[in-house]
């Protein structure tokens, strides 16, 4: 196992039991090379090597004077004797390597190590000097001192590094009451919450800081421990558990604490235990940190498993569906394909599997350059053998949605870009028609421009007899594909426009199952906006999955045109049912561990969603979770025009107009009503005689 470190030259010591790790220092070679010879490198080495040696020698001579036989002080005393004697041992500390140690860190591995190699080479020059015949001469009083002379030394030679580390600390500030003198300079108490070690770890690097932006006012370990009282000067509290008790504590000691900085790698607390310490810590207005991984499990493990890794079996009582790989490939491999929409969650996962099916080209269309840059990135990583090309571009942006077709000439464009998020479409009307209805033309237009095989756009159940913007804008997108689609019935080589129709997604960005996973592990109540909202459900991969099923089945078998896919979500599921079940997947109970709370149904919400419309009849697709909606289309002048008008209110920036519009659109398939346009003058009649004509 190799890891790489990125960091300034300098030196860098790793003690790591039981494995083999290799550590290279990113900028520096690796093997037998050395470093530039420096000056004040070969500086610091000799007085280093100079203190020790005169130790050794200075210790030498005063305990052989002390000595009760005049012969071994008479002997041992001879600077014939005693400079050899301390170059043979400071030659040995030099070859080990203790003088490539800083003494400012010195720390127990540098002691034990000292000890070893400092008997080791008084061991040996204890042997040299044996050579000597007055030496010999001493016979067996020469023991005494050679015990004494081992004993002074080791205890000098650490005493000298100890004192050099205790400076250090003492000139920095960061001695052993960093970490518990009193905040009344205002900086914060915190509490550390985690095993020993790593609290240990915590309280020295905090130590090494020239201003700490807290003080630790105590470590509450994973359980109870009965011998430790004290880490690095600073209190063992208790365990977890006890946090109220020991937050009222400390309160007494005018150190009540703010802040709460938990481990919480999975191992010494578990997700439940680290849910509740989140409530407790909310509810005694404590911020909390969670620091996720330590050194140890980044070197010798993967992160602990996340419990918002939630799987559908699980959390909707269903599995996943599966597709049919053979025929994707067939009708998506070594074929042009473009995504629009690619860096958000749906076309993300869609430019995910397209790949894995080696379309001869990949053009990833989106409007935010972060996520541009994000899906690009893993797909060229994973995918290095696709051709990949990144646009930057707005699908309601004509020119440039042109000039993107034109330089790729895309044979598949699967449309996943839209505004979805239901309460801020319903604020922002106007914006919400510039993406998801005047978008959808610009791209559907180009589709036939450039005479691409087929467009799949990406729609919602909220399209399903919308009361909201957002439902009712992805209604029309709905619509006018299916005119499209419905005017190729005469002409085999006319485009096909296919629209998939599916529920919420886990884990999209607009689920609400990253909401309830951010709550709980913030220690926050969930909250529902009412207690018989439902939705249906699936996952990210399922839901791309029978989109890439549906379309290319639709294009193998050449299914009838104006046909809109529903996938089968299974059964609606309760957002209360649903928030109960990831409390308890976490280890929870609801209402006792978290609360829910509910918050009141949000502008443009619907309480319950559905999948086909009032208009559409509901047929068996013969592709397993799928089913066919067949509606009524809307001739495509009339739409076209509509939309036309649509334009010129979103310029205007009349939001009156575009939601009047707009909901006059997705009402006419199931009105009966006739297609003529008229435009009502000034203070007249109108100039149709047709009485069932719609007013747009």
């Amino acid at each position: 196992m190799t890891n790489v470190i990125a960091g300034n030259d300098g030196e860098l010591t790793s003690h790591l039991e039981g494995q083999d790790h290799r550590i290279t220092l990113i900028g520096q070679q690796s093997g037998p090379a050395r470093r530039p010879f420096s000056v004040r490198r070969a500086t610091r080495t000799l007085t280093l090597v100079l203190v020790d040696y005169l130790a050794l020698v200075f210790g030498l001579v005063l305990l052989a004077n002390q000595s009760n036989s005049p012969e071994v002080a008479s002997v041992m005393t001879q600077w014939w004797i005693t400079l050899p004697f301390g170059s043979i041992v400071v030659a040995v500390l030099y070859i080990s390597g203790i003088y490539r140690r800083s003494w400012r860190y010195y720390g127990f591995w540098h002691a034990l190590t000292l000890v070893g190699v400092l008997i080791v080479g008084l061991l040996i020059a204890w042997t040299s000097s044996l050579a000597v015949p007055d030496v010999r001469a001493i016979g067996r009083g020469i023991v005494p001192l050679a015990l004494d002379h081992l004993m002074f030394a080791t205890a000098l030679l650490m005493a000298l590094r100890a004192s050099r580390r205790i400076v250090r600390e003492w000139l920095s500030g960061t001695g052993p009451s960093v970490a518990h003198r009193s905040g009344a300079d205002g900086t914060r108490w915190a509490i550390l919450v985690g095993s020993p070690q790593w609290a240990l770890s915590v309280i020295h690097l905090l130590r090494a800081e020239e201003e700490p932006s807290f003080r630790i006012a105590g470590v509450l370990l994973p359980s109870i421990s009965d011998t430790l009282n004290r880490l690095a000067g600073v209190p063992v509290l208790g365990s977890h558990d006890m946090l109220v008790e020991v937050v009222a504590t400390l309160e007494q000691r005018d150190q009540r604490p703010s802040l709460v900085i938990a481990c919480d790698d999975g191992t010494h607390l578990s997700h439940r235990e680290m849910a509740r310490l989140s409530h407790r810590a909310r509810q005694l207005g404590l911020d909390l940190s969670r620091i996720r991984d330590c050194w140890s499990h980044i070197l010798q493990s993967p992160s602990a498993s996340n419990p918002g890794e939630i799987s559908v079996k699980k959390l909707l009582g269903r599995n996943e569906y599966e597709m049919d790989g053979e025929l994707i490939s067939r009708e998506v491999g070594g074929k042009r394909v473009l995504v629009t929409g690619a860096g958000g969650t749906i076309g993300g996962e869609l430019c995910w599997q397209l790949a894995s099916f080696r379309p001869s080209k990949l053009i990833l269309l989106e409007h935010s350059e972060y996520q541009l840059y994000t899906i690009e990135m893993r797909l060229r990583e994973a995918y290095p053998e696709v051709e990949i090309h990144a646009e930057l571009c707005s699908v309601y942006d004509q020119e440039e949605v042109r000039r993107v077709f034109a330089k790729h000439r895309p044979d598949i464009v699967y449309h996943a870009a839209a505004l979805k998020h239901v309460p801020i479409v319903e604020m922002n009307p106007c914006a919400g028609v510039q993406t998801n209805i005047i978008g959808t033309k610009t791209i559907a237009d180009a589709v036939c421009e450039f005479s691409a095989k087929a467009m799949i756009q990406i729609s919602t159940d909220k399209a399903v007899n919308p009361v909201g913007m957002m439902g009712a804008t992805k209604r029309v997108g709905e619509l006018y594909c299916q005119a499209l689609d419905m005017c190729g019935a005469d002409d085999e080589e006319a485009p096909r426009f296919m629209t998939v129709r599916f529920g919420n997604v886990l884990g999209s960005s607009g689920s609400v199952v990253p909401l309830f996973r951010r709550q709980l592990e913030e220690g926050k109540p969930l909250t529902v906006t009412h207690p018989d909202i439902e939705r249906f459900f699936m996952t990210v991969r399922e839901a791309v999955q029978l989109i890439l099923q549906s379309s290319s089945s639709s294009l193998n078998y050449d299914t009838p045109r104006g046909t809109i896919f529903v996938l089968d979500m299974g059964n609606p599921v309760k957002i209360v049912d649903l928030a109960c079940r990831m409390i308890r997947l976490y280890g929870l109970e609801p209402e006792t561990d978290v609360p829910i709370e509910f918050v009141g149904v949000r502008p443009g919400e619907k309480l319950f969603e559905e999948l086909f419309d009032n208009c559409e009849e509901q047929v068996e697709s013969g592709i397993k979770g799928i089913f066919e909606a067949l509606s009524q289309p809307i001739p495509l002048p009339f739409i076209t025009k509509s939309i036309d008008r649509l334009a010129r209110a979103v310029a205007q920036g009349d939001q009156a107009e575009a939601r009047t519009i707009t909901h006059n659109l997705t009402k006419i398939p199931a009105s009966g009503a006739t297609f003529d346009i008229f435009t009502a003058p000034p203070g007249g009649r109108s100039s149709s005689t047709n009485e069932k004509a719609i007013p747009l």
